[in-house]
């Protein structure tokens, strides 16, 4: 029988069977507890398990608007590098049974990380960069002839095509897969007193500190790195042309400025070479004079090998957009509108597009392909112009002894 001031006296009732017991909830809200804790338990439960990890929902990759996809890319950034400080000498003295007298043997610190710039493929922004970045610290000499551990070196990822600049001056252009540039390097080690032994100084009691790494400050610069480059005005079909020929999903839509940020997708060809195309937002007029989106995405087109101009064809006089485009284009770097192109007539479909066309043609020295992105007409022959473009590129390259860039 169980102590009366353990239990009270309903509790003890209970027990013995003098109080009918009852349930504290209906069967239905019991149901519905019971249900809420075994998905509790399900949760709970490790996913090392392959049978418990199939009672676990995967989660879904969320698609992100093309609002959320601008404020994610970040084409220029203020990096603060900081090389590790080297680890500090130590003043020792060997000493044992029989042997008292046995001399410096204060170690060396470690030299402190570097910090440097790797160019990765997968990267395709700089929003990953952070604003500072310090290296690793050498560690501490020990006693006995004992050195410091070196610190290690930090990576910090950059996508191709990474511009490093410091003050004012480009001092690196990252634009090959691997390519490594040391932003910061680490401070030199202190010396122990084993280092300053001498035949005039047979008992140093001098150690040296370990230096301060290298502090700078840089400034990166995302320059997209593409074989050919979308170049024309707003709401002129880019987006549309770059989805109909690749894989790329850019945003589409029937107002101007629908992409706001650069998208690269990938042409693949039956030898299996891959053209990488960039759709790069819409050029006003006055963009040189930084208005619009301004300077921000010309200098995406500088590193283009071959620029494809699209022009709207259902616009009245087509050629003056191609004349303000050039002319955009050499305001903001002389010769630049002078690379290998070709001029795309865009939107054929349109009934008053024929007639634009053929006007077109007749001011126009250089080939007009004309197509529709919306339909897929004549996608064909714009296809094989690209691959020509390419080409004759690789040849180039090649002739001048450089590796051409591929994807």
């Amino acid at each position: 029988m169980l102590r009366s001031k353990v239990l009270s006296s309903r509790a003890r009732a209970c027990l013995e069977g003098l109080w009918p017991w009852r349930p504290a909830h209906p069967p239905r809200v019991q149901a519905g507890l019971l249900q809420l804790q075994v998905e509790s338990w399900q949760r709970a439960l490790s996913t090392s398990c392959a049978k418990c990890a199939k009672n676990q929902r995967l989660r879904q990759k969320r698609v992100m608007s093309e609002k959320k996809l601008t404020s994610c890319f970040v084409d220029h950034r203020r990096v603060c590098v900081i090389g590790g400080h080297g680890g500090e000498g130590i003043n020792s003295f060997h000493s044992e049974p029989r042997k008292e007298f046995g001399g410096p043997d204060g170690g060396n610190g470690g030299d402190g990380g570097h910090v440097i710039l790797k160019v990765d493929q997968q990267v395709k922004s700089l929003a990953s960069v952070l604003p500072v970045y310090r290296g690793n610290d050498g560690e501490r000499g020990g006693s006995k002839n004992c050195y410091g551990a070196n610190g290690g070196y930090m990576y910090i990822k950059v996508p191709v095509g990474t511009l490093v600049k410091e003050d004012g001056k480009i001092v690196a252009d990252l634009a090959q897969h691997g390519e490594e540039y040391v932003a910061a390097y680490g401070g030199t080690g202190g010396k122990g007193n084993r280092f300053f032994l001498s035949n005039e100084n047979r008992a140093p009691i001098v150690a040296t500190l370990g230096e301060s790494g290298q502090e700078r400050v840089l400034y990166l610069e995302l320059r997209t790195m593409a074989h050919a480059g979308l170049v024309g005005f707003p709401n002129a079909g880019k987006s549309s042309l770059l989805r109909a020929i690749s894989n790329a999903k850019p945003a589409v839509g029937p107002y101007p400025f629908t992409t706001l940020n650069p998208h690269v997708g990938i042409v693949h060809y039956q030898d299996y070479e891959q053209v990488a195309v960039a759709d790069v937002p819409g050029i006003i007029r006055g963009a040189h004079l930084n208005r619009g989106l301004g300077l921000g995405f010309l200098r995406h087109i500088d590193r283009c090998r071959f620029l494809l101009f699209v022009v709207d064809l259902s616009v009245s006089e087509p050629w003056i957009q191609l004349q303000d485009l050039k002319y955009e284009l050499e305001q903001y770097e002389e010769g630049l509108s002078k690379r290998p192109h070709a001029v795309i007539g865009n939107k054929v479909d349109l009934p008053q597009s024929k007639t634009n066309l053929i006007l077109l043609k007749e001011r126009v020295e250089q080939r007009v392909i004309p197509l529709s992105a919306l339909t897929g007409d004549n996608l064909e022959e714009l296809l094989l112009h690209l691959k020509e473009l390419y080409d004759e590129y690789v040849n180039t390259e090649e002739t001048c002894k450089q590796n051409p860039v591929k994807w």
